[in-house]
């Protein structure tokens, strides 16, 4: 057992966040809830990332990248899936600042209001499904495999390194196989 630590029979929380801390892997950040991973933590991410990727071009995934801004109109479209995480989402309602008339920094530029406000939402199925009605045609199209490697924002209250914060390194797949060819022809007109 590592010298000074908290006995993880006595407060398993207490001792997880000392063992992290104490073996330099990250600390928490200035923003409430996320991380610093520093270099020795995030070169077991990179290991674990290159054995992963490896494992899944290996099936014939291909690496992809989705939006992280989500029109709010899909997500109105979607109620069914907002349902679970609605109130863990940031809005962007302006895209720019400006400096303070008063002289205390900076504020939002009311001129800068969005058309449509747009949830951070990485690796959200709404903006992948519009993406993938555009790639397909027919189901000659399919396969589709694609894994995202991606930050995800998800407003966490109670936080612990690595396993719960605001802000954390993801993975997502989004694979469409092709139909059996019975499932096909029973779904044509």
């Amino acid at each position: 057992m590592a010298k000074g630590l908290t006995k993880r029979s006595v407060d398993y929380s207490q001792w997880y966040n000392e063992l992290v801390m104490k073996a330099d892997l990250a600390e928490n950040s200035a923003v409430r809830g996320c991380m610093v991973i520093k270099p020795y933590g995030y070169a077991i991410w990179e290991k674990m990332q290159q054995q992963l990727d490896k494992m899944f071009k290996d099936t014939g995934h291909e690496n992809a990248y989705f939006p992280l801004f989500i029109p709010k109109s899909f997500f109105s479209k979607e109620a069914d899936h907002v349902e679970g995480f609605a109130k863990e989402c940031a809005v962007v309602t302006h895209y720019r600042l400006k400096n303070d008339p008063d002289g205390n920094g900076v504020v939002v530029d009311p001129d800068a209001k969005l058309e449509e406000e747009l949830i951070v939402r990485p690796t959200s199925e709404t903006i992948i499904w519009n993406t993938y009605k555009n790639w397909i045609q027919s189901y000659r199209d399919l396969p589709i495999k694609c894994n995202q490697w991606a930050n995800v924002v998800r407003w966490e209250m109670r936080t612990r390194l690595f396993l719960r914060t605001a802000e954390f390194l993801w993975q997502e797949g989004h694979t469409l196989m092709q139909p059996s060819k019975r499932h096909w022809r029973k779904q044509r007109p």
